[in-house]
């Protein structure tokens, strides 16, 4: 299977109705969140892949799709090395992480992983359409949407595509990181994406050898920059070196830290979710 060309994904487009396929399909979606940043480094796939598994651990039916085209991430911190394939139906099956968790991702159509995807706007535009109206998602809970960061292509085709998606947006305490929050804001007003709220992320480290907590980036600056907007705040996600050491090696950290504050956190900011929608 040779790496997917522009003209390839471009072909496997329905001729007819596109449009209306990924309308239909998002009638089967109850709820839809786009996880965006302004920058890159906040963790944002980090806190999507965390957020999917938190909701899919209370027993609702997610789907993880991963519209970084350029930088996909979320099969190998999962884990995840399977290809995507087509059904009896000629759509794709999204790759089942468990029960309640289906993921789908430009990796998992890619047989070369290091090979670079050199695209513009619109075909990215038609690949993100295929995953949405060629997917066999069935009917979610959620769908939790990674983007890549800033306010470019990828955002912009899920605030055209999904007209009821709202966005959740990661940041970390540190200025520079708040600045690019404040874009995104922007961004969202502009194309009048709704708003979800505000995680802080990174905010704080426990020392592992003496507990005592340390501001890596400072604290608060996300809860500050949604109290001046008027946006809820979800929560503050502490760092803890074991996430990083997860993703690296595919593994869910909420699965093997059960008890640990982050997998906590992420509990509290599901439940939050539930109260909000």
């Amino acid at each position: 299977m040779k790496q997917p060309s522009e003209n390839r994904i471009a072909s496997r487009m329905p001729e007819t109705s596109p449009d209306e396929m990924a309308r239909h399909s998002l009638k089967t979606i109850k709820h839809k969140f786009l996880v965006m940043s302004g920058k890159g480094g906040v963790g944002k796939t980090s806190v999507s892949v965390n957020l999917a598994i938190a909701l899919a651990n209370k027993g609702y039916q997610v789907g993880l799709m991963d519209v970084d085209i350029h930088g996909p991430d979320i099969p190998g911190m999962l884990g995840l090395t399977n290809m995507l394939k087509a059904d009896t139906r000629q759509k794709m099956s999204p790759i089942h992480y468990s029960d309640n968790l289906k993921i789908v991702s430009m990796e998992s159509l890619l047989p070369d992983r290091d090979k670079a995807i050199i695209w513009r706007g619109p075909v990215k535009h038609k690949a993100i359409r295929q995953f949405i109206g060629e997917v066999n998602w069935g009917d979610l809970d959620f769908l939790i949407i990674d983007s890549p960061p800033g306010t470019g292509d990828e955002p912009l085709t899920i605030a055209q595509l999904i007209p009821d998606a709202r966005a959740i947006i990661v940041t970390t305490p540190q200025e520079v990181a708040l600045a690019d929050i404040r874009k995104s804001i922007s961004f969202c007003k502009n194309v009048k994406l709704s708003i979800f709220g505000i995680i802080e992320n990174m905010s704080g480290f426990a020392c592992p050898h003496c507990s005592k907590k340390i501001d890596l980036f400072g604290t608060g600056g996300g809860e500050k920059t949604a109290l001046a907007y008027g946006i809820p705040f979800l929560g503050r996600i502490p760092f803890d070196l074991d996430m990083v050491k997860c993703g690296d090696e595919g593994v869910a950290f909420q699965h093997k830290f059960k008890k640990s504050p982050i997998t906590d956190t992420f509990k509290k900011i599901t439940d939050k979710i539930n109260l909000m929608i």
